[in-house]
């Protein structure tokens, strides 16, 4: 077996386990505000920008409208968000809270303060972890 195929030697698997970890820990805090994990980054974006069309919400959480669509119908069904055909342009869906979904921000306020805790690492090394990722998704997503 050569070096390049040993688990140990790669950099796809422990970015691979950390988001893994992540995730998990968010879930029960997911499970407390009724939303899986894609549902809350959509629900993050709304909460700050208000109103976005779908592919906006794609642009900004690298999703594509195959992967939106149906979980932009869930939370429609939960009564979070409307979904609707621009006036100006049919073929552009606007995505807008509901009164429920504007609400909802109120109980996930502490959702990150609660996920930083549950975590055990300084600060200094979530923000150099997170500036990191950052560069290299960037650089990934330029070429």
């Amino acid at each position: 077996m050569t070096e390049q195929l040993k688990l140990d030697n790669q950099v796809c698997f422990p970015i691979y386990a950390l988001a893994k970890e992540i995730i998990n820990r968010y879930r029960p805090f997911m499970d407390e505000l009724e939303l899986t994990y894609p549902q809350y980054l959509v629900m993050m974006v709304l909460w700050e920008h208000k109103e976005q069309t779908v592919s906006q919400l794609g642009e900004k959480l690298n999703l594509d409208s195959g992967t939106l669509t149906p979980l932009l119908k869930r939370l429609e069904q939960k009564c979070l968000v409307t979904r609707k055909r621009s006036s100006l342009d049919e073929r552009v869906v606007m995505i807008e809270l509901t009164h429920e979904g504007k609400t909802l921000s109120k109980k996930a306020a502490k959702v990150p303060e609660r996920m930083f805790e549950s975590l055990n690492i300084s600060e200094e090394e979530i923000v150099h972890l997170k500036n990191n990722i950052n560069s290299i998704l960037k650089t990934l997503q330029t070429k």
